[in-house]
């Protein structure tokens, strides 16, 4: 669990970034689960964009996703959301401590 400070942290760093997955009007599948759990092994620290064609609401998606990528829910902006999980072997953010 990452306190609110770290969270404004990492807040502070996907602001930045571009959205590197893509949901679509298939919705959340296999392959989007599957994307966002590599691009956190990589990155640590995903943004994530909701198509025109999806129903889908950016908060909900996110709290749906977290759990089963083992991720923290940073942040959702209109149509995007951010997560965050450590990477095992590719560590690059260091949190503020708790």
């Amino acid at each position: 669990m990452i306190t609110s400070k770290q969270r404004s942290f990492l807040r502070s760093l996907a602001h930045n970034i571009d959205p590197t997955v893509y949901i679509g009007k298939a919705g959340i599948t296999d392959n989007v689960i599957k994307e966002i759990d590599q691009c956190l092994e990589a990155r640590e620290l995903v943004k994530v964009k909701i198509q025109e064609g999806a129903e889908l609401d950016a908060k909900t998606a996110a709290n749906e996703l977290a759990p089963k990528v083992r991720a923290e829910f940073v942040q959702a902006i209109g149509r995007k959301f951010t997560l965050y999980r450590q990477s095992r072997e590719n560590r690059q953010i260091e949190l503020p401590k708790k």
